[in-house]
This record gives C-alpha cells, structure tokens and sequence, in this order.
C-alpha cells in the first residue's frame, strides 16, 4: 500500500515539532537535530521536517512504497509521464536507505517516488560540506544543480512564487 510523502522545511525544529505532535497526536518516528519524521496512518502519510538551511515551505512530496513490485508499478507510470524522471537509484537520504526517482510536476513541484529498505545515521549520502550538510548527492543525474540530498529540482527550474492572495477566499 503506497504512503502520501510530504517534506516541509522549517527553521525551527523543536517548534515544528511541538506543532506537528499535537497536530498528529503523536510524537515523531524518527527524530534528529535537523530532522524529524512521522510515519502515519491516519491518515496514511510520511511527514518529514528538516532545518538544513532551505528556505520554509513544502520542500518535496513523494510516493512512497512499501515492496519493489509497487516501486516499478509507479516507475512505470513516470515513465509515461511527460516530465524527465532523474533516476537516483539506491542511496541515502533522510536518515533512511532508499531507492528512489525523481519528477518534477508541471507546477515546479519536486515528487519523488521511493522504497526504503534500511535505516542510516547520517542524513544522506553524496559529499558532506563543511558545514555538515551534504553536497550534491553523488547519485543525482546531471542536470539536478546544487541539489541537496531529497531535493532534485533542476537547476533550470525556477521556484514557484508564493501566492499573494489567500487561498479560497
């Protein structure tokens, strides 16, 4: 059964996560200096925070799956998609061992589609900067900029700008 992924960055984590457990009822699954996540089924979501330096918002969202059957299910179909798909095979990412590919929607919205089959103690894989975070990821494609890791959003592509006005009103 697929999981609903979405990653939000944030600039204050033990905020955000105060937040998001009363939100949820529940306190994180996984919970980091600079990441938490929360593996929910009701409703049937991953939720992933991280303060790594990125901007606040939605960061990316995802498919993710729970065998390699559903995997090549959804590859499958983001292969029929009109979008390039950044295939980043086996890595790590988010504290989590993980095969994953990446699309990007026709609204500049970064989705990736994963299986994860194993913990990590370290946030992802690819070259670790001075500062701790990681670099580029060594298994992103060309053509995927300075991304960081669980971020493949073309260098091309330009962030969508926030709304001015308020949603449904």
């Amino acid at each position: 059964m697929k999981r609903l992924h979405v990653h939000v960055a944030v600039e204050d984590l033990g905020q955000a996560v105060r937040f998001y457990s009363t939100l949820f009822a529940a306190g994180p699954s996984v919970l980091k200096s600079d990441y938490a996540k929360w593996m929910l089924d009701d409703p049937r979501v991953n939720f992933a925070i991280s303060a790594r330096g990125a901007g606040p918002g939605i960061e990316h969202l995802g498919i993710q799956v729970e065998d390699a059957a559903e995997l090549e299910d959804v590859y499958g179909r983001l292969r029929t998609a009109d979008a390039r798909v950044v295939e980043e095979g086996h890595t790590t990412c988010c504290y989590a061992r993980s095969e994953k590919s990446w699309v990007t929607d026709p609204a500049g919205v970064p989705w990736e589609v994963f299986h994860t089959y194993g913990g990590s103690a370290v946030y992802g894989g690819g070259e670790i900067a001075a500062d701790g975070r990681n670099a580029r990821p060594a298994t992103l494609a060309e053509g995927a900029g300075d991304a960081v890791c669980c971020t493949a959003r073309p260098a091309s592509a330009p962030k969508p700008e926030p709304a001015t006005k308020p949603c449904c009103g």
